[in-house]
């Protein structure tokens, strides 16, 4: 092998760090080894984010990242020194995400399976650091447990307001305290969903809802099963892709401004 080829050598998309698996866009938190030089010492314990995997020639994998609450990181991101730095595997700490974006609903019962449309297009697209999508369909129980993991969660479902089929929306829902705590194994109600997780301790996460006004609305009593969104359903799930990742920068800028003035 040349040295030009050794130099176009692609490097791999992920590395596992302890147990965790990091790759582009996930967050972990800076921790220079002793002997580093004085700029990235300057960076420890701060947050960044992996904005590339690079091998090196000799084989040794490189994180180059930006830092979270750097005002400059665009220029970071763009691939400019003193916004961007680079360093080994054994000197970052992966980081948990902070905001889940949960698709739910029920796919075979017409429009309400606009929740795991969406989190599946999100899936596919390059999603901003420090945030899980993940499509929770109808598995209420998995998703209780997992709220308490999260700082904000943001749930994607089919939300019936009389509204003209397909009309988005974004609703900050209150917990009512008398409701039981009991989802449907075969179904699954986020209200319940919430009080499951606030009987399980601990202070629930803040709960947002991007919500789309359903055409069909099934009660999975129909003899007929409805595998497909309507029409009007189907043609918002790119703009409630776009809702929520536009929310999702609204959060973190949010987040950001209230860790740099605390």
């Amino acid at each position: 092998m040349t040295g030009w080829e050794e130099l176009e050598r692609p490097a791999p998309d992920s590395v596992r760090i302890h147990d965790a698996v990091v790759r582009r866009r996930s967050r972990v938190r800076l921790k220079p080894r002793r002997g580093a030089d004085v700029f990235d010492l300057a960076l420890a314990d701060r947050v960044g984010v992996v904005e590339e995997i690079v091998e090196a020639i000799d084989g040794a994998v490189k994180l180059a990242v930006t830092v979270e609450d750097d005002p400059g990181r665009d220029l970071g991101e763009a691939g400019q020194l003193g916004h961007r730095f680079f360093f080994s595997i054994d000197e970052v700490e992966p980081l948990p995400p902070w905001l889940l974006v949960a698709g739910i609903g029920n796919v075979f019962l017409g429009d309400d399976g606009f929740g795991v449309a969406v989190a599946d297009r999100l899936a596919r697209s390059e999603i901003a650091s420090g945030v899980h999508v993940e499509d929770y369909g109808i598995r209420g129980m998995d998703l209780a447990y997992a709220l308490a993991d999260y700082e904000v969660v943001v749930l994607v479902d089919a939300v019936p307001r009389g509204e003209p089929p397909g009309t988005l929306y974004v609703i900050e829902p209150e917990v009512d305290t008398e409701l039981p705590a009991g989802p449907d194994a075969h179904g699954m109600d986020p209200v319940q969903v919430l009080a499951l997780a606030r009987t399980l301790g601990g202070a629930l996460p803040r709960v947002l809802v991007v919500g789309c006004e359903p055409a069909v609305r099934m009660t999975g009593a129909e003899e007929e099963v409805v595998a497909e969104l309507s029409e009007p359903v189907r043609a918002a799930v790119d703009g409630a892709a776009s809702l929520v990742e536009s929310l999702i920068e609204d959060l973190r800028r949010e987040r950001n401004q209230e860790r740099t003035t605390s």
